[in-house]
């Protein structure tokens, strides 16, 4: 057995936890001991019995002269024990963990931290950890102990105890970086940064262990942005030739003037077209920002080359929105643009197809495909969209997003891409007026909202939260419950729809064909709505909990109305009392710029809340944090001078090509 070692071939119990294991990234032996704690205990306070006080967080250390289970009312249980060590005897209890006294016998030598209370005038130790003391050693008691992410059936002790053996097996970690990089950067190295991550003696070892391993991390990402672009830049291609009569034709035709910054992005994507390598650009902009017409510009240029494009997206209604976009601009030029769905039959004569990851399989079958363009890029994998990309040969790569995403971050998860930015809305728009609303001021909200239907004939969303990082069952329920409540108690004379991703493709398209032709007045969902709902007459927007969602996730959110020259609004709902809380979210009030509120959200709130959900086949961060500025500019000026050389050091490509496998999961 080696670190490399799929835990699933190590043992007959490691292989029943493999699943368990999966669903926090654990996969091989050294995952272990990159399963990175949250934070820690102090249990390093050791006291004798005899010494203890109330209200004391410490450790205890003694025999066992009772232990006994007790059995309450109603099926509860409560083990009752007493330690002595010498000095004193102390009570010790736990509540229905009926299995205690078979772990732990009269007699034991245990360690036991916890704090200490005062119960009836009498020290008492409620609920401790517990652990025998074997060659007076302890790992869950007694120091400074880990507790780690959890998930159903694996708990912080178990993974202790595997984190313990591994180091145990494994002392001396073989580094993987140059002696002369952590000279340079004042850094320790990697078996005591391990090692000090799980099992320290003090804070200032964990602090001095994640300045090491948060410089990995980040290292680590930029070396395989390297490598990534390197590879990228192998393959060649024919340059395209450019018509800018055409395109300028194409562009004149359209019912509205670009923006400086989507004249900028169609240049720069033209620029790449006529290179002899394949274009690998990300196009940034908020909701509303241009992006499709920009896409729909890039793909009249490969149909002027006698080239198709695959255009993909990762939702039915969202492909659908692409494919009239398209088939608007495009087909008075005759070029044939095709809709395909997982219903979809084998259809080979097209130019353009839209479509879901349909588009991978079989039923598309591509001639000639020079572009292919994504959208929403974050919510396909790696290897998804490498499935497309192989549909050609070298085809040129566009991939979207609407969601905002801060520069540093956007150079540093997607470092191997060039990046284009729309930060400027078409002429015409008006911003959102957006309002923090109270529980105070909810009725008030709800008649308002009533009198605008009434009497303008607005339409309405009305966004219920994920309950948890995914939609299930759980968030659809809640949303039911949300939109009885205001059919029958608040807006009974009003006609009103329910949206959510359980739903099936055909029903969720008769509710938005019932919203978009006004049948409905106000639809109630989930954040499904963040992708691909383009209704003008809906002009307010009403968002529940809204101290649950990002700043970024807010602005999408908020960017599904206003998209006519009609004044639109939106509501954020909250019952929070919190200051910070409140004052992120008045931000909303002010600020209208999507990467201007990701940046903030990541000061206040850090990286991991940006997003919401996480992002299929990207990178993701266990210690360092994409708001440090500091570190992204020295890893970045490290990672250009080690790739250099990188065939000195084969521990570190090791490393990279084994990052490389793990952004790729699906």
């Amino acid at each position: 057995m080696d670190l490399n070692t799929p835990v699933g071939l190590v043992s007959r119990s490691y292989k029943m936890y493999a699943g368990r294991l999966s669903k926090l990234g654990i996969f091989t032996i050294y995952d272990f001991l990159l399963h990175i704690p949250f934070r820690y205990e102090d249990y390093s306070l050791i006291s004798k019995i005899g010494q203890v006080q109330a209200e004391e967080l410490i450790t205890v250390k003694g025999k066992i002269e009772k232990i006994e289970n007790r059995y309450l009312r109603r099926w509860k249980t409560l083990q009752k024990a007493q330690v002595t060590d010498g000095t004193g005897t102390l009570d010790v209890i736990w509540f229905n963990q009926p299995y205690i006294p078979k772990a732990i016998k009269v007699g034991d030598e245990v360690s036991l931290s916890g704090k200490i209370e005062l119960d009836k005038n009498k020290l008492i130790m409620k609920s401790p950890d517990y652990e025998l003391v074997v060659d007076n050693e302890t790992i869950h008691t007694g120091r400074i102990v880990p507790i780690y992410p959890e998930t159903k059936g694996i708990s912080s002790k178990w993974l202790r105890r595997q984190v313990y053996k591994v180091l145990d097996q494994f002392k001396d970690l073989q580094d993987y970086l140059p002696k002369e990089t952590l000279r340079k950067n004042n850094l320790g190295d990697l078996s005591y940064a391990i090692n000090s991550i799980h099992f320290p003696k003090s804070m200032q070892e964990v602090e001095r262990a994640k300045e090491r391993l948060s410089f990995d991390e980040m290292l680590k990402l930029h070396l395989l942005s390297l490598k990534r672009k390197k590879e990228w830049k192998k393959d060649k291609v024919n340059p395209w030739k450019i018509d800018k009569n055409k395109i300028n034709e194409l562009i004149k035709i359209l019912p509205f003037e670009l923006t400086d910054a989507q004249k900028n992005a169609v240049e720069e994507i033209l620029r790449d077209l006529s290179s002899n390598l394949p274009m690998n650009r990300l196009l940034e902009g908020d909701v509303g920002s241009g992006k499709t017409i920009v896409a729909a510009i890039t793909t009249y240029a490969s149909f002027l080359n006698g080239f198709q494009t695959a255009f993909m997206a990762p939702t039915e209604i969202l492909s659908s929105q692409h494919f009239q976009t398209l088939d608007n601009l495009l087909s008075p030029l005759e070029i044939k643009v095709k809709l395909f769905t997982s219903g979809s039959k084998k259809i080979d004569d097209f130019d353009v197809a839209v479509g879901t990851h349909a588009l991978i399989y079989k039923k598309v079958q591509f001639k000639k495909l020079g572009l292919v363009v994504i959208d929403e890029q974050q919510r396909f994998g790696v290897e998804q969209r490498a499935k497309l990309r192989l549909k050609g040969k070298n085809p040129h790569i566009l991939t979207m997003t609407a969601t905002p995403i801060p520069r540093t971050v956007a150079l540093t998860m997607y470092g191997d891409l060039d990046l284009s930015i729309l930060d400027k809305m078409p002429k015409g728009r008006i911003n959102i007026k957006t309002w923090l609303v109270p529980p105070s001021k909810r009725e008030g909200a709800y008649k308002w909202i009533k009198e605008k239907i009434e009497r303008e004939k607005d339409q309405v969303f009305i966004v219920c939260p994920f309950i948890e990082e995914s939609e299930n069952m759980i968030t659809v329920k809640a949303a039911k419950k949300e939109f009885e409540r205001l059919s029958k108690e608040v807006f009974p004379n009003l006609k009103l729809g329910l949206l959510h991703g359980k739903l099936k493709s055909g029903e969720k398209n008769d509710v938005l064909n019932d919203f978009k032709n006004k049948k409905i007045d106000i639809l109630v969902s989930t954040p499904v709505v963040e992708v691909g709902i383009d209704v003008p007459a809906a002009t307010i927007m009403l968002i529940e909990e809204a101290e649950r969602f990002g700043l970024a996730q807010l602005h999408q959110l908020r960017g599904r109305v206003g998209r006519s020259s009609r004044q639109s609004y939106c509501l954020l709902f909250t019952s929070s009392n919190n200051p910070l809380t409140l004052r992120r979210l008045k931000s909303m009030e002010k600020i209208y710029s999507g990467p201007e509120l990701a940046e903030l959200d990541l000061k206040l709130r850090g990286p991991g809340q940006i997003y919401g959900t996480t992002q299929h086949g990207t990178f993701q961060l266990k210690v360092a944090s994409f708001s440090d500025i500091e570190l992204i500019a020295k890893t970045k000026k490290e990672a250009e001078i080690l790739f250099e050389k990188l065939h000195k050091y084969p521990k570190l490509t090791e490393q990279i090509t084994l990052g490389d496998k793990k952004v790729s999961p699906d």
